[in-house]
């Protein structure tokens, strides 16, 4: 397994997400990437998580399964 994810935050804690980056993108590209293809997608004024992983799935992103632990604050 490729052992470089990306944390999407969010607002909501149900809405975090995380994904691995692939191989061939360096940590500045990856960032500009999902960066851009979020902002296209949100031009549209209905679009889910489902939609953003399919673009990014696209690419050679996969979505990774993770549970979220306690607040450390």
């Amino acid at each position: 397994m490729n052992d470089r994810l990306m944390i999407l935050p969010a607002g909501t804690h149900t809405k975090i997400r995380l994904i691995s980056v692939p191989d061939d993108l360096e940590e500045h590209e990856a960032f500009r990437y999902v960066t851009g293809l979020i902002a296209e997608i949100e031009e549209h004024s209905e679009y889910d998580w489902d939609d953003i992983l399919e673009l990014l799935e696209d690419r050679g992103f996969e979505a990774v399964d993770f549970m979220l632990g306690p607040a450390l604050d």
